[in-house]
């Protein structure tokens, strides 16, 4: 057993967001000694932004203009874990050309004020799997949206009434589940059907990984933990700094050959043996802020990538960095503040900000090859000293995931119900659909399609 006991990050108050949106949730004031309610407060369906974006990254002069290598985009017919195909190099996926949305389905529980949908969905075999705000899982027909079947895994009880979150992951013909709700499972991916279930010490926020014959997953305490795939039987875990502010989402760890990445919400990146959980190094995305406390929020909520042996992962706090699989040592970093997993492809690495910028840089060096607003234009709700606003302003942040590259594009999708298709080369929005309700979860692309998950727990298909 390896265990690193850690210390405890002293913070005034929790900070709650969603998976995929660095937001506010509000479930009550974060003042312990003052009763009145806040004068800010997320309702259903709204966020109130947490981020200060007080960093600048700017082009590389010598850059504009000029062209770089992306890799052919080829048929992937599976997205069976967080990420796409352990097996396949997965970096540019032939899907959606037209860019058009085909079908629209419910498949549970929509995002409320308890509950949050946040796993991404996964494909096998013409079959998507997808978990809804209350934690149940459901199959889904990639070809029409229709549910095959929808099971509660977990039985509610009293004291987890308001449990969320967790996600899926596809392995050696069976389905792996974890949940908010302080357990993983493995299912029969054709019924349903439980095949055993092992109870957690708290809940799992992320997806599991299946790697090596194991099943890997990140909790809500900042601990790495794993299980036999066969029999469920608990194997070895590693502690890492524990967090009192964080983000509600927990990363999924990455996998590279016999080692395992784990990303926390203490801003530490590890990498770990897969056999016996050795660590082999240890590295922090983390960067204090005069402007702003929130910096100290320093999670890495996005799923760290691994590919041409460098790891990319970028944390709350504004670190985006590259690092080198085998050491340890940071090759570039870049000050980015994310959520969101980045995207390697050829010659580059895409990633989007928390203020909303789509940016292009070189995976050698770090400088930037063009940066898209994706909210320009957009006017932010502002306030004076009392906390009333000009009656001009409207409305707030828009919040992005992804992206995805497919098809020469890159994919993402947004917190006011919006996905856009990006010029891969240029940065320029080439086209933009509504999908109908807030995304707050990573697009997918696979079968020559891109799926999408919405916050009403809706499945939307993009050929």
């Amino acid at each position: 057993m390896n265990k690193r006991i850690g210390g405890v990050a002293v913070l005034a108050a929790s900070a709650l967001a969603l998976a995929g949106c660095s937001t506010l949730s509000a479930v009550g004031n974060l003042n312990p000694f003052k009763k009145d309610e806040p004068k800010e407060v997320a309702g259903d369906g709204r966020r109130i932004s947490i981020v200060a974006f007080d960093q600048k990254v700017e082009t590389t002069e010598s850059l504009k203009g000029l062209d770089f290598y992306l890799p052919v985009a080829t048929a992937t017919a599976n997205w069976p874990q967080p990420g796409g195909d352990p097996a396949v190099k997965v970096d540019h996926v032939e899907a959606a050309p037209a860019f058009e949305v085909v079908w629209r389905k419910s498949f549970g529980k929509a995002s409320n004020r308890h509950f949050h949908v946040t796993a991404p969905p996964i494909l096998v075999d013409g079959r998507l799997y997808v978990m809804d705000a209350e934690s149940d899982v459901a199959a889904v027909d990639a070809r029409t949206g229709a549910v095959i079947w929808r099971k509660p895994i977990h039985a509610r009880t009293k004291r987890d009434k308001r449990g969320f979150g967790g996600g899926v992951a596809w392995s050696g013909g069976k389905l792996y589940v974890s949940s908010g709700f302080r357990f993983v499972a493995q299912v029969d991916p054709a019924s349903g059907e439980v095949g055993w279930r092992r109870d957690t010490a708290s809940p799992i926020h992320g997806a599991p990984i299946v790697t090596s014959g194991r099943v890997f997953v990140i909790s809500t305490d900042n601990e790495l933990l794993t299980f036999e795939a066969a029999t469920g039987t608990p194997g070895w875990t590693y502690q890492a700094l524990v967090e009192p502010a964080r983000i509600l989402a927990s990363s999924s760890p990455a996998a590279a050959g016999d080692t395992v990445i784990g990303a926390f919400a203490s801003g530490e990146v590890v990498a770990l043996r897969a056999a016996n959980g050795n660590d082999l190094w240890n590295t922090t995305l983390a960067k204090a802020s005069r402007t702003s406390a929130l910096s100290e929020i320093r999670d890495v909520a996005g799923r760290p990538v691994v590919y041409e042996g460098d790891i990319y992962a970028a944390s709350h706090s504004g670190v985006f960095a590259a690092t080198d699989l085998r050491t340890g040592q940071a090759r570039w970093s870049l000050p980015v503040a994310s959520i969101s997993s980045p995207w390697p492809a050829g010659d580059v690495v895409y990633i989007v900000s928390q203020a909303g910028e789509l940016i292009c840089a070189s995976r050698t060096n770090g400088e930037v090859y063009w940066i898209r607003d994706l909210n320009e234009g957009q006017v932010i709700k502002k306030t004076n000293f009392f906390g009333m606003g000009r009656k001009e302003d409207k409305g707030g942040r828009t919040l992005w995931t992804g992206p995805v590259l497919a098809s020469d594009r890159l994919i993402l999708a947004s917190s006011d119900g919006r996905a856009v298709a990006v010029n891969a080369k240029t940065g320029e929005i080439i086209k933009t659909i509504n999908v109908g309700a807030p995304v707050l979860v990573s697009p997918i692309a696979a079968g020559g399609m891109v799926y999408l998950v919405t916050d009403d727990a809706q499945l939307v298909a993009i050929r």
